[in-house]
């Protein structure tokens, strides 16, 4: 796949866009069937997160769950999306900036991450499915332990 169709390019800003949102709302069911593949290369090196490995997604669901347990509120704002065919794949570059907040938190309520995405989408019977995620951390802000 040389080009990509604008119907493509469409869908696999949706399917970023799906990522954030679903994210937020944790969605996790909905990420595990819409957004990922069973498995994906998952790196957060950049934020401490140990080696880049590949993992289930419903792993991933699972830590993102748990670390989100004692928040209020995750909030993603994403895009300048560069999208790049490769082969049958398409790797997606975006900027994202994630907020965290917590009401009862007494050194400031937020805590945020700024940073890009390298992301890896690919189309099977499904339509397109992430394969890929890696997240670059640029700075971090606020509150980062939200005590």
């Amino acid at each position: 796949m040389a080009n990509l169709s604008v119907s493509d390019r469409l869908d696999i800003i949706e399917l970023a866009n799906k990522l954030f949102m679903y994210t937020d709302a944790q969605m996790w069911e909905k990420l595990l069937k819409e957004v990922f593949t069973e498995e994906i290369w998952f790196d957060m090196v950049s934020m401490g997160a140990g080696p880049a490995q590949r993992i289930t997604a419903e792993a991933v669901c699972e830590m993102w769950r748990q670390g989100f347990t004692n928040l209020d509120s995750v909030h993603h704002q994403a895009g300048h999306y560069l999208i790049e065919a490769r082969g049958a794949d398409a790797e997606i570059y975006g900027y994202a900036v994630a907020t965290h907040y917590k009401k009862e938190a007494i050194k400031g309520h937020t805590r945020s991450f700024t940073g890009s995405y390298e992301l890896k989408a690919t189309k099977g019977a499904n339509g397109w499915r992430l394969s890929k995620f890696k997240y670059n951390l640029k700075f971090s802000d606020g509150n980062l332990t939200l005590e």
